[in-house]
């Protein structure tokens, strides 16, 4: 289910005729003050921005389609960063890579309808619509991804929380360590959400004011379903963007993997579970890695110089949801944690590197953070065979 193009129109219209100015930093979801005429062409200016041209038009599985954009035109390059031929040229090694790997050796080739994803060189990014832009544009700041440590707990004298975001996390306490790196596995689940709201499984990594997050998320505004999706956010500058699909974006490096891809989901009380594993970590080259799966692959990277800081300084595991309208969605599989791992949504083999690039699991200076314990809690215990973290996190909102 989505939200319909009229009601946005309505929306927008009302705040052109009020004259009201909504500027919120994000170059993908960017709203001024127009004319109806003025805003169709500034539509029409951000998605030529946005989809660049590509060299052919090929299918997931699912039958979603991407555009494959030579790797040197993707958004992302044209951030003011990356102005810099000198960096350009930096980047030359990542493409000659690109272009050394092997068609038939792909490996993530199954999640194609050709078995193999874009030609070698360049990179799927999913097409973006009007209808995206203005559905997007619609939810301001309020519905975009963040870190829990500016969140206060739930104050029982208020019935309602400022923002409508709610968190049930682990996290680094602030003890002034910095950090290189992060890891995570998490439970893949399908929570019920409304139209207007999303729930979300992530790793955050801050780097000062900045932050990036990659995990998975039920957005029916970003991906107009209720399936449990990979996303990837980046807040650089006081700009930000999901994906690929603008310039604060990440660059993406393979030419077969699909940001924004669909995922099954786990069945609570199975003996199984599906889930995915997520890792940023930062070299001293060319900046943070995004990297998916059980043998990490790196998917793509963000340049050093777009952050305001080099390091990170502080990491979260956890749950967060967005609601615009009460009450809030759930989050994992909708019940409270029984520290069950059939039963219960879970997040493991978390580990950080650290300022020299080892790699700590213990994480002594893990802290468990829930603002409201009406609707969302967590529980933080080790593994008895490996002595690593396993987080269990959820609940059914309703708050």
């Amino acid at each position: 289910m989505e939200v319909r193009g009229p009601v946005i129109w309505m929306f927008i219209m009302c705040c052109i005729f009020r004259n009201i100015n909504v500027s919120h930093h994000n170059e993908f979801v960017e709203a001024k003050s127009f004319s109806k005429s003025e805003l169709d062409l500034e539509i029409e200016k951000r998605l030529k921005t946005i989809n660049k041209p590509a060299v052919k038009i090929i299918k997931t599985i699912d039958g979603e389609r991407y555009g494959c954009v030579d790797f040197f035109k993707q958004p992302a390059f044209d951030h003011p960063s990356m102005k810099n031929h000198t960096y350009h040229y930096k980047m030359r090694p990542i493409w000659k890579g690109m272009r050394e790997r092997k068609t038939n050796n792909t490996g993530f080739g199954y999640l194609w309808e050709n078995g193999v994803g874009c030609p070698i060189g360049t990179v799927p990014i999913q097409k973006v619509t009007k209808d995206d832009l203005l559905r997007l544009d619609s939810f301001l700041d309020n519905h975009k991804p963040r870190g829990s440590w500016n969140t206060t707990t739930y104050d029982p004298n208020s019935p309602f929380h400022p923002d409508h975001h709610h968190f049930a996390v682990a996290r680094t306490k602030n003890i002034g360590k910095k950090f290189n790196g992060a890891t995570t596995a998490l439970c893949i689940t399908a929570p019920k959400v409304k139209p207007t709201q999303f729930s979300n499984s992530r790793l955050h990594m801050q780097m000062g004011r900045d932050f990036v997050q990659a995990g998975l998320t039920v957005n029916p505004v970003l991906y107009k379903d209720m399936k449990p999706r990979t996303f990837v956010f980046t807040y650089s500058g006081g700009r930000s963007c999901y994906n690929n699909n603008c310039d604060t974006g990440i660059i993406v490096i393979r030419h077969d993997f699909p940001l924004g891809m669909s995922l099954p989901a786990s069945i609570r009380g199975a003996k199984t579970s599906n889930y995915g594993k997520f890792s940023i970590v930062k070299d001293t080259k060319y900046g943070w890695w995004y990297q998916y799966g059980v043998k990490p692959v790196e998917i793509g990277l963000w340049p050093e110089r777009r952050f305001q800081q080099s390091f990170g300084d502080f990491v979260e595991w956890g749950g967060e949801v967005y609601s615009a309208s009460l009450p809030s969605p759930q989050m994992g599989y909708g019940y409270f944690p029984i520290q069950d791992i059939s039963y219960d949504a879970y997040i493991e083999q978390i580990a950080i590197f650290d300022d020299n690039y080892n790699i700590d699991r213990n994480l002594d200076y893990l802290e468990v953070f829930s603002d409201n314990n009406r609707g969302y809690r967590v529980i933080d215990t080790r593994d008895p065979s490996g002595g690593g973290h396993v987080i269990f996190y959820g609940g059914p909102g309703n708050i």
